[in-house]
């Protein structure tokens, strides 16, 4: 199992409905709003590093509102 922090930029006023969309992934098992640089952080996992970048690269980069992500894969 690998588990991640991805943190994520949105555009202003986007949020609440990039939140949304990211909690609807299977595998986040939270997703929060945060002051600061970033503007959520979501908790991730993944059954492979492959799914993980599946989800990054192919789901949650592309939603509407996202500006940029960074991912932190938690070492066991």
């Amino acid at each position: 199992m690998v588990t991640a922090y991805i943190t994520i930029s949105t555009e202003l006023g986007s949020e609440d409905d990039v939140k949304e969309a990211i909690e609807s992934i299977e595998g986040v098992r939270e997703c929060n709003v945060v002051y600061g640089v970033y503007d959520l952080v979501a908790l991730i996992e993944a059954d492979t590093t492959e799914k993980l970048n599946e989800m990054v690269f192919n789901k949650i980069r592309k939603f509407e509102g996202v500006k940029s992500t960074l991912t932190l894969i938690v070492v066991e």
